[in-house]
């Protein structure tokens, strides 16, 4: 890191690779680390190879016997100063996150406080990894049931929210008792570094915790995923890329959990309290700049109010500062890249030629950095292309539909089904209505789901298995069932 970056920041993190404790160049080279809201390179961190990535696994197999026989309590203690550490530190922690992200500041240290939790969560659940003992019905023998640590574990994290996301597998693995090596995105290397360097400090063991970014994470996780050491495969990213390696994974029957893509849709009914929607809306809607799996991304609202509701919409979004994350009063900073912002825009672009009305937004400014404005479109046909993709930008196209029957359909009317919102003031259809929605997480009458007690992920294509609560230990775990007689 340059002086001016941690001076920037308030954080001296490391740039190097950690293998078996130790901060290293590899083999590589190193990758550029740019800020969206400047084009400029602020960092130059190690670029793993292949080679690199099976010292890193070697590392974590060695730790693993040492790492799983620690008492639960021993490794729930290194969690729990892992998490202090990180909010003694909270506010260069999201200095840094702005940089390498380009999120606003507010969103970046809602992100630390949240990816500090799951450290907090799991160093409470490393003591509850309960199994359980029963008579079998036939009588003969006991039927002892003991969850042990799964073992080497490869975890991929995105790049939209390179902390919580590190935390979110960081903390259940190693309260299970397994080591892991941690592949962050190239565009966040900076945050998942800290954090490494915050478990270092917090008493985690070498070997248990690896880090390797790098620039070619396609040969880099196959050849871990060929390494018959390696028992477990954590990832979060795009649907696209989970296929993919869920095909490389069944060579080697490797244990995944895939937290993949997602296409929300939110339903406001007639009946719906119309301010509470518009900003239940904008949570959805705009946490991350949009740039999130759970970010709403279809706005299905009944005719009787999607002129209120649409026209609030809009007033609420264009009233937002779009500039630099760091800068005093920003709401709204840059998407990542540019590739982001031209996909963004050429969504809105189709949506319009489509027949869909651009209530606000919808010009790429002439500024440097990679900014795109707030933007609310309404009556957008239904079979609009933006309506089938994931936006991962502040757009909120709206359709209006009169029967609630058809809104389901449309709901669910898409290969994803991670989340879906709704609104009404009617709890029987509330229910009614989250029951029929085809995805694992739903949100009546609000805008934020996610919370590190409760289970996160999907249905159809959004993925497998469950992040967060006690599901999210389960995950890195093996069931063994004993039979015994005494």
């Amino acid at each position: 890191m340059t002086a001016d970056l941690a001076t920037l920041t308030g954080i001296d993190a490391p740039t190097g690779l950690l293998i078996g404790g130790h901060w290293g160049t590899g083999r590589g080279g190193t990758l550029g680390v740019t800020d969206p809201a400047t084009e400029d390179v602020i960092a130059q961190v190690a670029n793993a190879t292949t080679e690199d990535a099976l010292d890193a696994v070697t590392a974590a197999h060695d730790a693993l016997p040492g790492w799983a026989a620690r008492p639960p309590r021993e490794r729930g203690e290194c969690l729990r100063r892992a998490f202090e550490l990180m909010i003694s530190r909270a506010e260069a922690l999201a200095r840094l996150m702005v940089v390498e992200n380009g999120k606003a500041l507010k969103d970046a240290r809602g992100e630390i406080s949240y990816a500090a939790e799951f450290f907090r969560w799991y160093s409470e659940e490393a003591v509850r990894n309960e199994g359980s003992l029963g008579l079998a019905p036939s009588g003969a023998n006991r039927i002892m049931v003991v969850r042990q640590p799964v073992g080497v574990s490869v975890l991929v994290t995105p790049w939209n929210f390179p902390a919580a996301m590190a935390t979110r597998k960081i903390g259940p693995a190693l309260a299970a008792g397994c080591t892991v090596v941690l592949k962050p995105a190239k565009e966040t290397p900076l945050s998942a570094l800290a954090i490494a360097a915050i478990l270092q400090e917090a008493g985690v063991p070498e070997g248990v915790v690896n880090v390797l970014p790098t620039t070619k994470p396609g040969p880099l996780v196959a050849a871990m995923l060929a390494d018959p050491r390696v028992r477990k495969l954590s990832f979060t990213g795009s649907t696209e890329v989970g296929r993919a390696l869920l095909r490389t994974a069944a060579d080697t029957v490797t244990n995944c959990s895939m937290e993949l893509g997602g296409n929300a849709p939110f339903l406001v009914f007639e009946d719906a309290d119309i301010e509470a929607a518009v900003e239940g809306a904008f949570l959805a809607k705009m946490r991350n700049g949009g740039e999130a799996c759970t970010a709403a991304n279809r706005f299905y609202v009944h005719d009787a109010v999607a002129g209120e509701f649409t026209g609030r919409l809009a007033d609420r979004l264009s009233g937002l500062s779009v500039g630099p994350g760091l800068e005093d009063g920003v709401d709204l900073g840059p998407l990542v890249n540019s590739d982001t912002r031209s996909k963004v825009a050429s969504l809105v672009e189709s949506a319009t030629r489509a027949g869909g009305r651009l209530v606000t937004g919808g010009e790429v400014p002439d500024r440097r950095g990679y900014f795109y404005p707030p933007t609310v479109l309404d009556d957008v046909p239904r079979g609009a292309g933006i309506l089938n993709e994931e936006i991962f930008g502040p757009v909120a196209p709206v359709v209006r539909f009169t029967d609630q029957a058809d809104a389901i359909a449309l709901a669910n009317n898409t290969e994803y089904g991670l989340v879906s919102y709704l609104y009404t003031r009617d709890l029987r259809r509330a229910l009614r209505v989250a029951e029929a929605l085809e995805a694992g997480m739903i949100g009546i009458n609000r805008g934020v789901v996610s919370d590190p007690a409760a289970p996160f992920g999907g249905v159809k294509q959004s993925g497998l298995g469950r992040e967060g609560g006690h599901d999210g230990l389960l995950e890195f775990t093996e069931t063994k069932y004993i039979a015994v007689d005494w």
